[in-house]
């Protein structure tokens, strides 16, 4: 029996999660952990704490608001460094353009512990980039980029992001077996395999170079009949005079020139002749060229791999401001973020139906402005009328002799 309890203690032990970053903005206090970029030459905007302008919760749906427009965004926060050496490295967070946003970023970036936080710029080097971008109606997807050897992998797909004005929780999951998902409001909008997905690596395969197409390679599948010859009275010309019109009774040859028929389609026009095609006899089939084994490439197990991750940071740029960015989790367990996503639907629910509250009450003041409007503008008019019977001359009808 102490045996078997042992070994249930040892696995959930050995399975435990681990949750290497947390952030839900729940006070003011976040200004204290987080650090804005100086970066010279760009004009950076502040961020402030807000659940914006419709909520489903007040205290719990709090984050941190892009505040200024036409800015340039650039804050971080630095955790314990770690791994994910063979195990799941998960990224999510919540993001709600309120603002409608036409233009700019909503993702995040992780870096190593060699990020200057003060100096955090578009140019400074990061480990995973993740999240939506959207501007105008030609660009609204999911970044997932992965640094390798020095260089930014973008996936090979496209990925639509979400671009209406609630909150939605991106997740990002990368396992040791070089798989990844990509999850909106706990949904599964994309999957693969990172070797495949991603130009990481060379390809397999490449062709060889010393293969060529033979020259008497037949790979038209018909060819002319040789026996097939073009009518003798084939020949006709696309067009033709008029035979019914005739010069106009005023047409004046020296002062207009010759007159000439306008020109009609020829109905007997059969176009350019071409011999029929017969199924041609040595046709082998399209030519494929041969593949050889590409020398410069190697497999590597260990695309998912990162070596050290310390920092998350928001790093971007925004014609409209007003995105929100909250619940922000890092941890090596997919379904931690999966429960700790759950509560995106209830703060939907919660935000369309204020927002829809605040719609009505608006339409309603607008329509009451207008009325309002209607009403003196008909008010003006009337007693201008009034006005104008007032000051009009009555009529006497007596006569008066001319002088």
């Amino acid at each position: 029996m102490w045996t078997v309890v042992l070994s249930y203690f040892l696995l959930i032990t050995t399975v435990s999660s681990e949750v290497y970053f947390e952030e839900k903005f729940p006070d003011s206090s976040w200004e204290q952990n987080w650090v804005y970029s100086e970066h010279s030459g760009k004009e950076f905007g502040k961020f402030t704490w807000t659940a914006g302008k419709f909520y489903n919760d007040l205290d719990k749906d709090k984050g941190i608001q892009t505040s200024q427009d036409a800015r340039f965004y650039a804050i971080s926060r630095k955790f314990p460094s770690f791994s994910n050496k063979d195990k799941p490295l998960v990224v999510q967070f919540s993001v709600k353009h309120e603002q409608n946003i036409d233009c700019g970023g909503g993702y995040v970036k992780l870096f190593d512990c060699t990020l200057d936080q003060k100096n955090l710029h578009g140019e400074s080097p990061y480990e995973i980039m993740f999240g939506p971008d959207i501007c105008g109606p030609g660009t609204k997807k999911v970044h997932v980029i992965f640094s390798y050897k020095e260089k930014n992998i973008l996936i090979n797909k496209d990925i639509r992001c979400k671009d209406d004005v609630y909150t939605h929780i991106y997740t990002l999951i990368v396992k040791p077996d070089n798989t990844y998902e990509v999850l909106i409001d706990n949904e599964k909008v994309e999957d693969g395999n990172l070797e495949s997905d991603f130009d990481f690596l060379p390809p397999k395969k490449i062709k060889d170079p010393a293969a060529k197409k033979p020259d008497d390679w037949e790979d038209n599948p018909t060819i002319d009949d040789p026996d097939d010859t073009k009518p003798e009275d084939w020949d006709k010309p696309a067009t033709i005079p008029d035979p019914e019109a005739s010069k106009p009774a005023d047409w004046d040859t020296e002062m207009d020139g010759e007159w000439e028929p306008p020109q009609i389609d020829n109905p007997e026009y059969k176009g350019e002749w071409k011999p029929k095609q017969i199924d041609n006899p040595n046709y082998k089939g399209p030519w494929i060229h041969p593949e050889i084994d590409n020398p410069e490439y190697t497999p590597d197990s260990d695309l998912y791999y990162r070596k050290e991750i310390c920092a998350i940071g928001l790093d971007l740029w925004q014609v409209k401001s007003g995105t929100i960015f909250g619940n922000l989790l890092v941890t090596d367990d997919p379904e931690e973020a999966k429960t700790a996503a759950e509560i995106v639907k209830e703060m939907q629910a919660g935000e369309k139906k204020m927002k829809e509250a605040q719609d009505a009450e608006e339409n309603k003041k607008a329509e009451e402005s207008m009325a309002s409007t209607t009403k003196t503008d008909d008010e003006d008019e009337d007693e201008d009328e009034e006005e104008e019977e007032e000051n009009a001359v009555p009529e006497t009808g007596e006569e008066h002799d001319e002088l």
